[in-house]
């Protein structure tokens, strides 16, 4: 090989090293930007705009939160031993959601339904719902005690009452 061979072999070697380590040099430059733009000290009308966004996001969660009406009950669920054996604990599902429906009164009449948008959501928690699938779909409990809380949107949640 001649000496112009050699180089021109070395040449894409040596052009790619170099894009490397540029990048390398580049990402370096952008991290210490975003890092020095992250502790520089902020204008003082910055600091309020995010002061005031922060207690809306507060106020947002306390109303979501806030819990208007709140029952224990004891829901008879023997109707549930009626269905066939393959079809016991989604029938006792069904009588969960029908006696809470009917106790914490939501149901809304056709016209107000159109006009408000949203419905009242009805929510069974994770424990209640594995407290009636624990001994399988053939053998759901005879009653079961729960504790349903209205917030102030009109949902109802619905959690296995403490000591259960």
């Amino acid at each position: 090989m001649t000496t112009e061979e050699k180089t021109t072999e070395q040449l894409p070697e040596e052009t790619e090293e170099t894009k490397e380590t540029l990048e390398d040099k580049e990402l370096e430059q952008t991290l210490k930007e975003e890092t020095t733009e992250e502790t520089a000290p902020k204008p003082a009308e910055e600091k309020k705009e995010e002061e005031e966004e922060k207690p809306e996001k507060k106020k947002k969660k306390g109303k979501e939160e806030e819990i208007v009406e709140e029952r224990v009950y004891t829901i008879p669920l023997g109707k549930a031993n009626v269905r066939p054996p393959k079809k016991r604990a989604p029938r006792a599902i069904q009588l969960i959601q029908e006696f809470i429906t009917k106790h914490m009164k939501l149901d809304i009449p056709l016209e107000e339904e159109e006009e408000e948008g949203e419905l009242p959501k009805l929510t069974i928690s994770q424990e209640v719902n594995e407290k009636i699938w624990d001994r399988g779909i053939e053998k759901p409990p005879r009653k079961i005690r729960v504790r349903a809380a209205k917030d102030s949107d009109g949902n109802v949640t619905v959690y296995l009452a403490e000591g259960e």
